[in-house]
């Protein structure tokens, strides 16, 4: 009982305190406190703003620098995968017209011809082509009309092609010009060129002259370009002469060749 009397009066004290407070506000007793405690907090305040304030614009950086992120990594993936199709779409077009070029070149109807593609050069061309599409030892490579060399080594998956222009390659070969047809052997040099041995010294033979193969080999189809004449060698008294020769193109701006198959 009086516990709960010290309650009631330690009510009513509170009571009349917060009245007395209020009275005093009301007549602006508080009024020089209140201007020194705002003087005081109101940096206190504004510092705290600017702090939030910074802090939620370093967030909002944050969440859009991901998301610009996000966004640029899937730019670049779909950017990649436009240019990887553009490049099949150039690819698959250059072999077709490649494709249509050579049956324009070699009857389809005559030739079995077998497309394929250069995936590797050192010495030996490699082609994705092997035994497994009826590819064989010694069949012709050709582009167009233009004898690149022959197959000397056939996996299941792919082959290796000698070129005309390798040191071990010799091939029966004539010239055909307007004067004569000169014929002779046609060997592979270091480098990219070749030599017309064992010509007549009698025969014609002219810088800027087609280059074709005989065909007496067996394996060689005859009238398949070479090259082209750049230099002749001759001597007097000799019986023969030599003739400098060089591919009418370059291997490496080749996106497709084809085998001459059975």
């Amino acid at each position: 009982m009086k516990a709960a009397l010290v309650d009631i009066k330690r009510f009513l004290i509170l009571i009349l305190i917060s009245l007395a407070i209020a009275l005093l506000d009301l007549k602006n007793f508080f009024a020089i406190p209140k201007s020194i405690l705002q003087i005081v907090t109101t940096p206190i305040q504004y510092g705290l703003y600017k702090t939030s304030s910074t802090t939620v614009k370093q967030f909002e950086f944050v969440i859009k620098s991901r998301t610009a992120a996000q966004e640029q990594g899937a730019l670049k993936e779909q950017l990649s995968q436009i240019l990887s199709e553009n490049a099949n779409l150039r690819r698959q077009l250059s072999e077709l017209k490649a494709f249509e070029a050579q049956q324009q070149k070699l009857n389809p109807q005559t030739f079995n011809l077998v497309p394929a593609r250069p995936v590797g050069f050192a010495r030996f061309l490699k082609i994705d082509k092997g035994s497994e599409h009826g590819l064989k030892l010694n069949q012709a490579v050709v582009y167009k009309d233009n004898l690149i060399g022959e197959i000397i080594s056939v996996s299941p998956k792919q082959s290796e092609i000698r070129l005309i222009t390798d040191p071990d390659s010799k091939i029966t070969a004539f010239v055909s010009n307007s004067d004569s047809k000169a014929k002779g052997l046609l060997v592979g040099q270091f480098g990219s060129e070749m030599l017309l041995d064992k010509v007549l010294h009698q025969e014609v033979v002219s810088e800027k002259d087609l280059v074709y193969s005989e065909g007496t080999e067996g394996k060689f189809p005859r009238g398949l370009i070479l090259g082209q004449v750049t230099q002749v060698f001759e001597r007097e008294n000799e019986i023969f002469k030599q003739a400098k020769v060089k591919p009418v193109f370059g291997i490496g701006d080749l996106d497709l060749v084809f085998v001459i198959g059975e």
